[in-house]
């Protein structure tokens, strides 16, 4: 099998390889690193390498099985991980030059489960500065670009992430998100991302630990990649208040089930928001293959028009946070969204906050009252198909303009809010071949129904072999 042929296999797959002794560690690690030299100064996923540190892990991986050591359930797959997640003795910037030199010395918990489960940090993928916006580019590393259509954004703020997965970097892949940054980068690069329900992945370290809105968690090119991710990536921690305390086997176990008699609710709009026709298109072209697994299908959504102005508020306070400092002493190094949306928070009173709670507080009921009588929510993942990487992010959606850099990011910022999982699932592609993901959610703590139902929907329609046009041009 030709290597970059290797590098496409499902992380389940490429697992079982190394266990069965098809392909060793160093084998697979060195087909990945091959597939990063083809691709990667073309699309700028990853944008710090650590070859030799990885063929050297990879190395260690094969004795520890030559020896008969138990092995993990990532053992020997080649990970990427996030540039807003620290890694011990790699580069750090967190996408901002303020931090261009930053090397951590200690790994987040998320990397340290990654690495404790036989996975081997190869590098780290891109991000926008601070993970500000649905667009991957910065002053460190400039732009990744999405490997379909290379005049065309990936999305963010997890984009080099999903690069560097539809284009066979990596099988396995940390990222976060708090306006969609799993969900909307996934989309557009046709590979999956799970929004797990918050404390599912704690998120320890963490200078606001009782904070709810943001969430690390895991990218695959398959469902069941992910899953398989999430049964090592989640699990309490006592440093971490709000972590679930449901131990993470569960998420190891089979995806298979019956859906006959589920009720699905299936917005375009959420209930009159702006969205780009050939989003709704592609969306509903699939809206029969639920019907056709059994579900029954229904328009419906729950109403969370109040969900925006919650989630404007509450980003807004967090961005004031980390930013305070870095606003006082190196305002001229960053970007203007980013000053825009700490000074925003800095404007807020205590009482903005806590109404905003309350107000979210009330959204939750909300969600908890209509998942009592549908047991799924379908909507789109993105209110626009991906845009030019030379600007920003869209002023515009359908005729409506935006008010605010985030306010197109509407269908994943709304589903934060509730504190629902949710998962971004390949559904096709546009007349011109970009990729459109849709949004399954489910109710709180409900993450392993929601990835049966994405499993079931991706073994029915299997856009996720789809390879990008990228990948086979170098």
């Amino acid at each position: 099998m030709p290597d970059s042929d290797i590098c496409f296999i499902p992380a389940t797959e490429q697992a079982r390889m190394v266990r069965d002794r098809e392909v060793s560690a160093v084998e697979l690690m060195r087909a990945h690193l091959g597939q990063i030299g083809r691709v990667n100064p073309v699309v700028n996923a990853i944008v710090t390498l650590v070859a030799d540190k990885a063929l050297a892990g990879a190395e260690e991986a094969d004795r520890s099985q030559a020896r008969g050591d138990d092995l993990g359930p990532l053992h020997g797959l080649p990970a990427g991980i996030k540039d807003l997640v620290p890694t011990s003795g790699i580069l750090t910037t967190f996408g901002s030059p303020i931090f261009a030199d930053n090397v951590p010395d200690a790994d987040a918990l998320i990397v340290r489960r990654m690495k404790s489960a036989g996975a081997i940090v190869l590098g780290k993928t891109n991000t926008p500065e601070f993970g500000a916006g649905s667009q991957t580019f910065n002053q460190v590393f400039g732009a990744t670009l999405n490997p379909y259509d290379t005049s065309r954004t990936c999305g963010g703020s997890s984009g080099g992430s999903a690069v560097g997965l539809a284009c066979g970097m990596f099988p396995v892949t940390v990222g976060s998100d708090l306006g969609g940054s799993l969900r909307n980068p996934a989309s557009w690069a046709n590979v999956v991302g799970l929004r797990p329900s918050p404390g599912r992945v704690p998120a320890s370290g963490n200078a606001l630990p009782w904070t709810t809105m943001g969430t690390l968690g895991p990218m695959g090119r398959t469902v069941a990649d992910v899953a398989l991710q999430l049964s090592v990536q989640a699990g309490p921690d006592p440093l971490a208040p709000v972590s679930l305390q449901e131990g993470p086997a569960r998420f190891a176990g089979s995806l298979e089930r019956d859906f006959s008699g589920t009720r699905v609710a299936w917005s375009r709009d959420l209930g009159g928001q702006p969205i780009e026709p050939l989003q709704t298109q592609a969306l509903d072209a699939q809206r029969h293959v639920f019907e056709d697994i059994g579900c029954i299908v229904e328009d419906a959504e729950p109403d969370l028009s109040d969900a925006g102005a919650v989630f404007q508020a509450l980003r807004a306070y967090a961005f004031a946070h980390a930013q305070e400092r870095n606003l006082e002493e190196h305002r001229d190094l960053l970007k203007d969204t980013v000053i825009w949306n700490a000074e925003k928070g800095l404007k807020l009173t205590a009482l903005d906050v806590a109404k905003a709670e309350e107000k979210r507080a009330e959204l939750f009921r909300t969600m908890i009252d209509f998942f009592g009588e549908y047991d799924f929510l379908a909507l789109p993942v993105t209110s626009v198909p991906p845009f030019s990487v030379d600007i920003p992010y869209p002023t515009e959606v359908n005729g409506v303009q935006m008010e605010t850099y985030i306010d197109w990011m509407w269908p994943c910022m709304d589903i934060t809010v509730v504190a629902c999982p949710a998962i971004s699932v390949p559904a096709g592609f546009t007349p011109d071949g970009l990729p459109v993901g849709l949004q399954l959610v489910s109710a709180p703590r409900s993450d392993f129904g929601l990835l049966q139902l994405a499993h079931a929907f991706e073994a029915a329609t299997g856009f996720w072999k789809q390879r990008p046009g990228v990948t086979v041009q170098v």
